[in-house]
């Protein structure tokens, strides 16, 4: 079976470009994107995987997401493949003309939704009036497309309730994958680690609060945002006010990340309600244990006492909780590496490969 993965687009790599690319390799897919930045997909160590780019978008915010749904809806592919996989907020645009398919579902897109009254809150007035029309227009249209998508798939309990309450629709939960064999515990060094996407959404802001006030801590951050998009001030502000013991050496390639999560002491989540959050089960597969906040998609792997904490989303909750696991990071390895072998590659793998079939 010949199978085609569409995806938003490939530029600051996070979670869900990592699943294409690992679903692309092992189903020797192709994948089917807008912009593309093959230097990020081959930092990743997916230069094998063949992509197909419908083109750049404008850099721009709302004009960059409505381009990619138009091409995306635009394109025809349906003759050179026998199955479809959508992943993002756009990408099911392609489902009315390519069939049968599947929708991995990250999130019901976050700015339409949950999240839609955060989005205002950042706009300045006229801003948040041009906003509220492309929502108000782009919305019905994306439920449209959605129609046509025939199975969804998605990351978590966490995202299924969302996908239960905005889109009246069911999901089956396939957990995203992680390769457990390519981590490994070196030591329990000097530093934390936070790996995530420059973005407001993350909330780096609270990690690098916390640190300030604990000088003797180290803190190394690694992510970085696409030019152009509502992250660009943010990511700026951040780069811009970094105290000494606080570092963002932007984005890495995987062997430099595979050496980081072996080294650090322990790994740093604060993202906002999180669809489900790949990065602590990467540091959980490298016996790290993990300050999350206690939302979203961290409440489904992290196990608190146990593989970590979990936090309330402020300052004091990481500071404590640094302090505590700091006495004796390695203590908490072993359940670590039980607990990440439960969202093993292989395991997604298998799902996906039985949720293709049954759709077929």
């Amino acid at each position: 079976m010949k199978i085609a993965i569409f995806h938003d687009y490939f530029g600051a790599i996070g979670g869900g470009e990592k699943l294409v690319l690992m679903l692309a390799n092992y189903f020797n897919a192709d994948v089917i994107t807008t912009d593309l930045n093959m230097e990020s997909v081959k930092k990743m160590g997916y230069s094998n995987i063949h992509i197909i780019s419908l083109g750049n978008t404008p850099k721009v915010p709302p004009l960059k997401q409505i381009f990619a749904s138009f091409k995306f809806a635009a394109c025809d592919f349906s003759k050179e493949y026998d199955f479809f996989i959508f992943s993002g907020n756009w990408a099911h645009f392609a489902a009315k003309k390519h069939k049968p398919n599947l929708y991995y579902c990250h999130t019901p897109t976050r700015a339409f939704y949950d999240l839609y009254d955060t989005f205002i809150s950042r706009q300045p007035f006229l801003i948040s009036i041009f906003f509220r029309i492309w929502v108000r227009l782009h919305r019905p249209v994306s439920e449209y497309y959605l129609s046509h998508v025939c199975k969804i798939a998605t990351n978590s309990k966490n995202t299924l309730k969302r996908i239960k309450k905005y889109f009246n629709r069911d999901a089956q939960v396939i957990y995203p994958p992680v390769d457990t064999s390519r981590f490994t515990c070196k030591e329990y060094g000097d530093f934390w680690l936070s790996v995530n996407r420059l973005y407001p959404e993350k909330r780096v802001e609270i990690q690098i609060e916390a640190f300030k006030k604990m000088p003797e801590e180290k803190l190394v951050i690694i992510g970085g945002y696409s030019k152009g998009d509502h992250a660009k001030s943010y990511a700026e502000n951040i780069i811009d006010n970094l105290p000494e013991n606080v570092k963002i050496l932007g984005e890495v390639s995987e062997a430099e990340l595979l050496d980081l999560y072996s080294r650090c002491r322990g790994f740093i989540c604060t993202a906002m309600d999180e669809d489900f959050g790949m990065t602590p089960v990467e540091a959980m597969a490298s016996g790290k244990p993990v300050v999350a906040v206690n939302e979203g998609g961290f409440k489904e792997t992290v196990i608190d006492g146990k593989t970590g904490m979990l936090v309330n989303a402020d300052c004091q909750g990481i500071i404590e909780a640094v302090k505590f696991i700091s006495k004796s990071p390695s203590g908490y390895g072993d359940e670590c590496f039980k607990r990440a072998a439960m969202f093993d590659i292989s395991i997604f793998e298998r799902s996906m490969k039985e949720s293709i079939i049954y759709e077929n």
